[in-house]
């Protein structure tokens, strides 16, 4: 099962390197293969519910997990917080995330901007894309200062995460319907965040005297 999954890394242009750099792996359908893993390292059932790896149902304790191409999700200093996974079957929810837990918030996390930050530092600009594979992608063709706000319009907590690191946002979403929505949303949130800027001022020493800088945003 598990080279079906590479082979459709694979079709899906990602090379060794990609799947290294993102630890990218795969949660199999069994149901019970991280339980045993994680319970043989010393993690009870309330741990792994409390990570959102495992829930509970009528039929008892289950995977959250399964059968899925799986992505860790980093905060911005590399440490992870929660994980996305792709449906590698005909399951009717084609990508799911760790539900909310103690130490992951979809919406205030940015997909990649531990690999992407320093990148954003030095070049000013952070372009915003919408799933796990652009972000991907985008990295392993060079583009290096690329996050994803994996599915949903930029939050206001998400564009907060960026400007203490960048003056230049680019928001590369989809160009769909969805996509255009997402824009849309992520602009008025977006905007919030620059009024509060704008209000308050991000300023940079020049000598004795202080300078603000502007914040920019752009739809590609």
């Amino acid at each position: 099962v598990a080279q079906s999954v590479r082979d459709y890394a694979a079709r899906r242009g990602l090379d060794a390197a990609t799947l290294e750099r993102f630890q990218l792996g795969f949660a199999p359908k069994s149901g019970d293969v991280l339980r045993g893993h994680m319970n043989s390292l010393g993690y009870n059932e309330e741990d792994l519910t409390a990570a959102g790896l495992t829930g509970n149902n009528e039929r008892g304790v289950y995977e959250v997990f399964r059968n899925r191409l799986m992505f860790p999700i980093a905060d911005r200093r590399g440490d992870i917080v929660g994980f996305g996974g792709r449906e590698m079957g005909d399951h009717p929810a084609k990508y799911m995330n760790t539900p909310q837990t103690a130490a992951f918030d979809k919406g205030g996390v940015l997909y990649g901007l531990n690999l992407a930050r320093e990148s954003i530092r030095e070049s000013g600009t952070a372009v915003v894309v919408e799933g796990y594979m652009d972000a991907i992608a985008a990295h392993q063709h060079g583009y290096t200062n690329v996050v994803a706000s994996m599915g949903t319009a930029l939050t206001e907590q998400q564009a907060d995460r960026l400007k203490s690191t960048a003056t230049n946002f680019i928001l590369a979403l989809d160009p769909d319907a969805a996509g255009q929505e997402a824009t849309l949303r992520s602009l008025e949130s977006s905007w919030r965040v620059f009024e509060r800027q704008r209000v308050g001022g991000r300023q940079r020493s020049v000598g004795h005297l202080y300078q603000r800088e502007p914040l920019n945003l752009k739809i590609a």
